[in-house]
This record gives structure tokens, sequence and C-alpha cells, in this order.
């Protein structure tokens, strides 16, 4: 029986809802992100963003895309992103969408706290808990406008025109990333998340709210008010440059 009191997100969805799926899908599809994937790992924080992913994916799999064997990864400790999540919260709702929770400790202490270190020991963690249930494939829930901040942190720091892909093979870990919200706006993602009663800030890591990220997203706001489809055009141009690279890429293998 349903537990009224989880904010539990499920089909038949309203007109956001409907929206969201349909640019998921897009995305599954454009980028062939189930292609050959039989287990799936969803990287679980317990923010809007991955409990978004985590709704969608169980509703979307079996239906015009493979029965997926979905499992759900959490990353807890005293500084970890989405540490304001208490663990019996999740498992309760991966426990009412029937999809094992896989958790695992980050060891950040604030003496050394950054994003870097925390961001690599937390995927090195999920990855390594998505290879113990034989899943290689682990959707993170990196929408559209993480995608633009991405983009813009790369370009003015390091020269580089990349921002999030939508699907990467991490060769390190043998194992690969995909993106399935990377065309859902934040907005969006927060708007269905108040609709379903999910929406709570959940991140309280006192690093990441003076990051260069934040930094960059307030940049974003600022170009917004010259030029207002700003998020949306340069996350656009970062997944067409992406496309055409990787195109490029696979003509010179195939000359070679």
């Amino acid at each position: 029986m349903l537990d009224i009191s989880l904010p539990i997100a499920q089909p038949p969805w309203k007109k956001l809802g409907k929206n969201l799926e349909s640019a998921i899908r897009k995305a599954l599809y454009d980028y062939q992100m189930l292609e050959g994937v039989s287990k799936l790992a969803i990287a679980l924080s317990g923010g809007k963003d991955s409990l978004t992913l985590l709704y969608m994916l169980k509703a979307i799999s079996g239906r015009g895309f493979p029965d997926l064997d979905l499992y759900a990864i959490h990353v807890g400790g005293e500084f970890s992103c989405g540490a304001g999540v208490q663990e019996n919260f999740l498992r309760a709702i991966c426990d009412t969408l029937s999809v094992p929770l896989l958790t695992c400790v980050s060891t950040q202490k604030r003496e050394t706290l950054n994003c870097y270190s925390c961001s690599r020991e937390r995927r090195r963690l999920i990855f390594e808990a998505a290879k113990s249930v034989g899943a290689d494939t682990v959707a993170f829930g990196h929408h559209r406008d993480d995608n633009a901040q991405t983009l813009l942190m790369n370009l003015l720091h390091k020269g580089e025109f990349v921002g999030n892909l939508p699907k990467i093979r991490m060769i390190d870990y043998e194992t690969t990333i995909i993106r399935p919200l990377i065309l859902l706006s934040e907005a969006d993602i927060r708007r269905f998340s108040a609709e379903h009663g999910f929406a709570r800030v959940t991140c309280q890591c006192p690093v990441g709210q003076n990051s260069m990220r934040k930094k960059v997203d307030h940049l974003l706001t600022e170009l917004e008010e010259l030029f207002p489809n700003t998020r949306a055009n340069v996350a656009q141009a970062g997944l067409l440059y992406g496309s055409d690279k990787a195109r490029y890429n696979r003509k010179k293998d195939v000359r070679t």
C-alpha cells in the first residue's frame, strides 16, 4: 500500500509531468543512453533533481524502453551533498518503488573540504557500488542549467568549450555516465518537485554555497537580464558542439 506521507511521484502525470517525461524520452532516444543497458544505477542525493530522475526512470522503464533493473545509490557523510536528507526517508521511497537502495559514506572533513576532491570521491563510491550489483551505467541528475554552468566554467577557466555530455564512457572506471535530465530546465524540475511535495533544500555543504559553480550561476542570471534565453542557448550550443565533435571523431576513426 502506498504511504501517503511519502512524496511519491507516479503517472498519470499532469501537463508538466508529461512535458518532462517527453523531454527525458527524447534525451534517452537521441543520445542512445539505454542502448545495451539492462541494469541501471541512479545517483540519488535526495534533492529535487535526483528524485525527479528516480521517479521518471521508474515510470519510463518498460514503456518504450527496456524493462530495467534499477538501483539507487546514496552517498552520505558529514559534508556530502544532500546531507540534509535522512537515509530512512530515501529508503522508504525506494522500497515503495521497489528499487533497491545502496548506501556509501563520504570521508570528507571540514578542514580538507573542497568541491573537486568531494566530487571525485562521490563518483568513485557510486561507481564501485554500481559495479557491486553488476551495473556499468549510472544515471546522474544533471539538468540543462548544470550543463550551461559547466560549459561557461570550462570556457572561462580553461578555454575549453565543453559542458556536461549526455553520455560519456569513464574509461578508468569502466562505467558509463548518462544524464537523462540534460534537456530539462531547473525551473521546470523545481515546479515538478513542488507539485509532488519533494521540493526541499538538502545541500548543507559550507563550501558549495560559495563555490565557483554558484558564482557562475549568478553570472548567468546577470546575463539573462540582457539575453533572456542565455541558459538555454549556452546549454544547446554545448550539446550541438558535442554532437558535431563526436561525429567528427567517429569519421576520423573510420579513416584510420
